[in-house]
This record gives C-alpha cells, sequence and structure tokens, in this order.
C-alpha cells in the first residue's frame, strides 16, 4: 500500500479531529482542574493544621495555667472545628488531665471514653485507655477496668494494661487472676521497662491469700455458726 498524499494526512487529521477533538479538550479540562483541585486541597488540608495546631498551642497554654474555664473554651474550639486531626484528639487528653486535678473525674470519664470512639489516632486511643483504666480505679469501678483493658495482650501497652488488670483484680478479691496480671506486666521487656517491677512484685507479696474451695464452703456453711 502507497503512503497516504500530504493531503490525504492532513485530510485524516481533520477528520479524526473532528470526531475525537471534544475528547481530547475534555480530557485536558478535567486534568487541570483535578490538579487546581488537588492543589486547593493540600493547601486547606496544611492551613486546617496549621490552625489547629495554634489552636492547641493555646489549649496547652491554658491547661498549663490551670484555667478550666479558658481550657474549655480553647478545647470545644477544637472539637467543633477541628474534629478530625490529631490536635483535637490530644485536646481530650490534656482536657482529661486537667479534669482530674480539678475533682471532676466524671468529667475525664467522659472525655475519654469519646476519644476511644473516634476513628484512627490508635495509639492516643491507647494511651486514652490507660488513663481511663485509672479514672474508674479512682472511681472503685474495678469491673469496668477489667472490661476496658481485657483483651489487648499483644499491644505495646500490654505491660502496662496488665498493671492495672492486677490493681483491678486484687479489688474484686479476684487474687489468683490479679497475680496472673500482675506476672505478666513483668514479663515486660527489661531493655525497655514501662512497668516498675520492683513496686509489682510489692503488690504480690501485699496480696491476700486466695481461700481454697473447702475454706470458701465452710465460710459459708450456717451450720458452722451454730
Amino acid at each position: 500500500m502507497e503512503d497516504l498524499s500530504e493531503k490525504e494526512q492532513i485530510e485524516a487529521m481533520r477528520s479524526w479531529w473532528k470526531e475525537n477533538g471534544r475528547y481530547v479538550i475534555s480530557g485536558v479540562v478535567l486534568g487541570v482542574a483535578i490538579l487546581v483541585g488537588w492543589n486547593r486541597w493540600q493547601d486547606y488540608q496544611l492551613t486546617t493544621r496549621l490552625e489547629a495546631s495554634a489552636a492547641y498551642e493555646t489549649l496547652a497554654a491554658e491547661v498549663d495555667d490551670g484555667d478550666l474555664d479558658a481550657a474549655e473554651a480553647a478545647a470545644n474550639d477544637l472539637y467543633d472545628n477541628y474534629a478530625s486531626t490529631t490536635y483535637a484528639a490530644l485536646a481530650r487528653l490534656a482536657m482529661a488531665k486537667l479534669y482530674m486535678e480539678n475533682g471532676r473525674d466524671q468529667d475525664a470519664a467522659d472525655t475519654l471514653g469519646v476519644l476511644l470512639d473516634l476513628r484512627g489516632h490508635d495509639e492516643l486511643q491507647m494511651v486514652g485507655r490507660l488513663r481511663l483504666a485509672k479514672v474508674y480505679l479512682y472511681q472503685n469501678k474495678a469491673q469496668d477496668v477489667v472490661d476496658l483493658l481485657s483483651g489487648y495482650e499483644d499491644s505495646s501497652f500490654s505491660a502496662r494494661y496488665d498493671e492495672l488488670l492486677g490493681d483491678a483484680y486484687a479489688a474484686l478479691s479476684r487474687y489468683s487472676l490479679a497475680v496472673a496480671a500482675y506476672e505478666r506486666a513483668m514479663m515486660d521487656d527489661p531493655a525497655a521497662p514501662t512497668v516498675n517491677r520492683a513496686l509489682i512484685r510489692m503488690k504480690i507479696v501485699d496480696l491476700p491469700e486466695e481461700p481454697t474451695a473447702d475454706e470458701s464452703e465452710a465460710a459459708d456453711d450456717p451450720e458452722d455458726e451454730q
């Protein structure tokens, strides 16, 4: 087949452009729109992070000053306007600490509970779970601690969780479970310990012995009281 003449090539290009040119133009326009939109989104994200960071710095200053009212106002700004950022999650940890310092333990528990219900922020939620367990122990809600911390044996917080589980089981007079939890806590990596082993050993030593089944039955037998 002979090559097309220059005139035929031009006519073929004109025909192709007539049929496909609008799709090419649409594709270019769409590509430009996506690029512009992406750049605007990136700018928005950066602006949001900077604003959230500034808002958190304000909150941190109010927390350091112990100004609860001002801290709550700053925290609410983060919750309302920057809820998806890490700074809003950090704000809940900071506010829970301030609430505890002001004797508002239930507000601290509620704030940490919201943190645990958020999407993402896994590491901060692990910290929040630890602090919420301490609040529950302060409130004498040992069973809530057990319910909250059970099932996290493979986490980076497992040793600290196990120590608090031991405290909770001890408060529930379930001493064998307390010992088991304390012993798991002492299996923490000695090269990078996260718990005080000496303190945990003291807790184990201080635990009363759990009564045997026969002793429990004898204590519950009404005939022995006659």
